[in-house]
């Protein structure tokens, strides 16, 4: 079986994310994509609006309909700061004998000799690297034989964009799933005076694939 492995805070999930998925599966022939929620990434201490379980929520919410697409708790439930080597330890003694591809955003792939055990990562996993145009950079020599780069035209659509345009009333049809939009809504998340866990202070998104 090949999984693709797709990290990140999904504050909340939209649209680019689920067209990031579909193109991974595509371009790699993966039988299932785990959109895998940090529970607190080390990248972003203090920067995530949401709970860990409603991000999951709208997650599940998000892929629901999708057979090849499942949600993970693996980092919700794990305690500690997410750390992409050990989710994949995880996932490989849940899914014995997959092959795991980790998805990552162009930059998060220019970091990733700087994460926590970059070569345990690339021992456990192939990389599937979403390389905009304007991208200049070549990858790490230490990812050259581990990564396929898969071409992607970015709508620069982020989840704090989304957030931004919840929090002032705006339209997000379109932006979301209709059923990520109905917990936003039923649990006051991203809007003034909200009554979820949500702030109105916006912090930056990470690319897919958080350390």
């Amino acid at each position: 079986m090949n999984i693709g492995v797709f990290g990140g805070t999904f504050d909340p999930v939209h649209r680019t994310h689920l067209r990031i998925a579909r193109a991974a599966r595509d371009a790699a022939g993966l039988d299932l994509v785990l959109f895998v929620v940090a529970s607190a990434p080390p990248h972003k201490r203090g920067g995530v609006m949401a709970g860990a379980e409603d991000r999951l929520a709208m997650v599940e919410a998000a892929v629901a309909g999708e057979p090849s697409f499942a949600a993970s708790r693996a980092e919700v439930d794990r305690p500690g700061p997410s750390y992409t080597a050990d989710t994949l330890r995880q996932l490989q003694a849940e899914h014995p004998g997959a092959a795991l591809h980790l998805i990552l955003g162009y930059d998060s792939a220019l970091d990733l000799p700087k994460w926590r055990e970059p070569e345990a990562i690339l021992a456990m996993a192939r990389l599937l690297v979403f390389r905009r145009p304007e991208c200049a950079r070549p990858l790490p020599p230490l990812l050259a034989d581990k990564a396929v780069l898969v071409p992607f035209e970015a709508d620069n659509l982020s989840s704090t964009e989304v957030r931004r345009r919840l929090a002032r009333g705006a339209d997000t049809a379109g932006l979301v799933p209709p059923g990520v939009l109905e917990i936003i809504e039923r649990k006051g998340l991203y809007h003034a005076g909200g009554t979820g866990r949500a702030r109105q202070r916006v912090s930056g998104e990470a690319a897919p694939g958080s350390p």
